[in-house]
């Protein structure tokens, strides 16, 4: 009972390491990645690094024809924020020459209610 145990909590985990970092390898050539280091990676790091591989996998076969922004499209706003004030590249719009808001709370800058100064 005790070798079934042993298999169940340490074999069949590192069973999946050794699946993820072997997709890795036979995979890697095919996307232009070097494969020892992939293996490694998702050996090494567990699930994380298989993840990693896949994410970085996906990044490398940018078509720019997929991409709206790469052919000089607009930035478009939603209807429902067409009439709003835009803001400065800095989000200082509302601030005045001096760097404050404006506000007339004193400088609270949490609205806190009386008494409580924390």
């Amino acid at each position: 009972m005790e070798l079934l145990v042993a298999v169940i909590l340490v074999g069949l985990p590192l069973a999946w390491l050794v699946a993820f970092a072997a997709y890795a390898y036979v995979d890697a050539p095919k996307n232009g990645m070097r494969p020892k280091r992939w293996a490694a990676i998702a050996f090494c790091v567990p699930l994380f690094g298989f993840f990693a591989y896949l994410f970085e996998r996906a990044e490398r076969d940018y078509d720019p024809e997929d991409d709206p922004y790469a052919q000089g499209a607009t930035f478009e706003v939603h209807e429902s924020r067409r009439g709003e004030e835009l803001l400065d590249p800095g989000g200082d719009a509302g601030r005045g020459e001096t760097g404050d808001d404006g506000d007339t709370d004193d400088g609270d800058e949490w609205n806190d209610p009386a008494g409580v100064d924390l």
